[in-house]
């Protein structure tokens, strides 16, 4: 298994973890919120899921499928963070059409909302693209 994979692996582990995050006990506060900043629904647990279970199937199919999936996974990610920033709603959960846009703001209620999505895709999109070169 290529290094590759087992970053894709790792992220299999990771967006399962974000899915099971809502059902965790404590987690959610008594307003339903998730570490007391954000709300997951029934589609941000499928979204998550459906992104890990690529992530497995990449990481489990080829060296070439990994570095697909992070690649497209993180260039997806990366810009819904970016995009939170500047609306307060990402696109990948539909929030943007859903709730309009908020503007921009750099509070850190929406560093910590956006933080997770730009780390993950921003990581994910810099692998794909460097580590597969080495």
């Amino acid at each position: 298994m290529t290094t590759l994979q087992k970053i894709a692996l790792g992220y299999a582990g990771a967006l399962t973890f974000a899915a099971l995050l809502n059902y965790i006990p404590g987690v959610r506060d008594e307003n339903g919120l998730c570490l007391g900043l954000f709300a997951l629904d029934w589609f941000d647990d499928a979204l998550h899921i459906g992104s890990a279970l690529w992530a497995l199937g990449a990481a489990l199919w080829s060296h070439r499928a990994a570095r697909f999936f992070l690649i497209v996974f993180g260039a997806l990610y990366l810009g819904d963070g970016i995009f939170g920033f500047f609306t307060g709603f990402g696109y990948l959960d539909a929030g943007i059409f859903i709730y309009g846009n908020y503007g921009m703001s750099f509070t850190l209620g929406r560093v910590l909302l956006n933080l997770p999505h730009i780390a993950l895709g921003g990581f994910a999109l810099w692998a794909g693209l460097r580590l597969a070169r080495a």
